[in-house]
């Protein structure tokens, strides 16, 4: 068995920005690009996906006309080395819906809901790179064994370019704005 037959020779190489965007979308679909180098994610749980969609519906509500919320598509961090990350949620202005790709100045809000085997990456990687890229607010969900969900939100600090800590939420998500979630806490 080759190398070849495991993983694609692109796997292997540094992209840049403009390989990968001749790419089709099918070939961008659950990879993300760091420092120039493919990384596979493994597929995301239905529990996993719900709580996005659900987070998602609810910041798109709450929105209002200038600002949309949607699921699995690419923010580009940087050009050179290419780092392109498909946060779980994005809060991003509505008037650039058309453009592509997606830059950190575009979107208001990340959120990543954390999974066996993404904690690491979406507790402290992401973090850096969002806050980094200047990303105002990030959002970390943690699925609790008892099925309600944890949101943990973070405010970037213009200055040092760092997330400070904000407040955390516990419940089942009722609403949500990019500053605030409303919670019930009767039910998961």
């Amino acid at each position: 068995m080759t190398a070849e037959m495991v993983a694609p020779a692109w796997m292997h190489t540094q992209i840049s920005a403009e390989q990968y965007d001749s790419w089709s979308e099918e070939q961008c679909a659950g990879i993300e690009i760091v420092d120039g180098m493919v990384v596979v994610s493994p597929s995301a749980s239905k529990r996993h996906n719900r709580l996005a969609r659900i987070l998602a519906n609810a910041l798109d509500a709450a929105a209002g006309p200038d600002w949309n919320a949607d699921t699995d598509f690419d923010v580009r961090l940087q050009d050179v080395p290419l780092t392109n990350r498909r946060p779980d949620v994005i809060v991003y202005r509505a008037e650039t819906i058309d453009l592509t790709p997606t830059r950190p100045e575009h979107v208001l809000l990340v959120v990543e809901v954390v999974s066996p085997g993404s904690e690491t990456t979406d507790r402290i990687v992401k973090v850096d790179q969002y806050a980094k890229a200047g990303i105002p607010f990030y959002w970390r969900v943690e699925q609790a064994a008892t099925g309600v969900p944890i949101i943990y939100t973070y405010v970037l600090d213009p200055a040092t370019k760092v997330y400070r800590d904000g407040e955390m939420f516990t419940g089942a998500i009722k609403t949500a704005t990019p500053f605030s979630v409303t919670v019930d806490l009767g039910t998961a």
